[in-house]
């Protein structure tokens, strides 16, 4: 989940102006260095930040783990507490990460958007960060136990600290931030097509699968994969959209700062130039 191929490739596309020019002709979308490189370059920021934060979290001693009661969990989620799979794991494992680089592949069979490619793989790496600062941020900040805990299986990783990590999903997350741009960009580009309902209820159902691997693995309970699901989707829809040439003066800017009592905080700001 932390690492996407050749990071800097759509930047390196954006600082080429001759073929950002190329690209914006007949693309949907308008994408500007001056705007897109600092955002990028602080969802990554934000994203490390997180990351740092997980680490610096602690897993749970033997005793504490002996204390665990699956009746202190929302009746909403029981249901999966003590769940574990080792193959619903894999079986996840292999939805999530060929999904990362299948959905905006399969955007170069299109011959509109082929031609404005690296401008798409610049949107894809916004996106794509915004989701990670999201999870990250999130699961930097929120402890909660996994399902597998409230069970007896697990052995070693029941001390790790990424035990307490459920909220929210990242693999549901990601995966519906790749399967919904990839249907965005396509609607984007291609408005009205007759492929486009199954186009989008491919993306609405490879993260649903997702999501449903991880609950069965143990890993995070329904209100996790959720979160996560609405996470992905948004962002994998959101993004694309405040890129739109239409957009209305849309924008999309990392913040961070320390609030009235110090704290630091660190987020996404939404702006409507009025």
């Amino acid at each position: 989940m932390k690492r996407l191929l050749a990071p800097l490739l759509p930047l390196l596309l954006l600082l080429n102006p001759a073929a950002a020019h190329a690209q914006r002709t007949s693309s949907p979308y308008q994408t500007r260095l001056a705007v897109d490189g600092p955002v990028i370059l602080g969802l990554g920021l934000a994203s490390a930040t997180g990351l740092y934060l997980v680490q610096q979290k602690d897993g749970l001693t033997d005793a504490q783990l002996a204390a665990l009661n699956k009746n202190d969990v929302p009746k909403f989620d029981r249901f999966s507490a003590g769940y574990y799979s080792t193959s619903a794991q894999t079986a996840g494992d292999l939805i999530v990460y060929p999904s990362l680089l299948v959905a905006p592949a399969l955007l170069a069979l299109n011959q509109d958007i082929r031609g404005s490619y690296g401008q798409v793989l610049a949107l894809y790496l916004e996106t794509m960060l915004a989701t990670d600062a999201t999870f990250t941020l999130t699961i930097g900040n929120v402890t909660r136990y996994r399902p597998f805990l409230y069970g007896t299986e697990g052995g070693g990783d029941r001390n790790s600290k990424i035990s307490t990590n459920s909220f929210f999903a990242g693999h549901t997350a990601h995966t519906a931030t790749a399967t919904f741009f990839a249907a965005k960009v396509y609607h984007d580009f291609n408005p009205g097509t007759a492929a486009e309902p199954l186009i989008w209820t491919a993306a609405a159902l490879v993260p649903a699968a997702q999501g449903y691997t991880r609950l069965r693995a143990g890993k995070h309970f329904l209100s996790d994969n959720i979160v996560g699901y609405a996470v992905g989707a948004a962002s994998g829809i959101l993004i694309p959209q405040l890129h739109k040439k239409n957009g209305r003066g849309l924008g999309l800017l990392p913040v961070r700062g320390l609030n009235v009592n110090g704290h630091a905080y660190s987020g996404l700001l939404l702006t409507k130039r009025l």
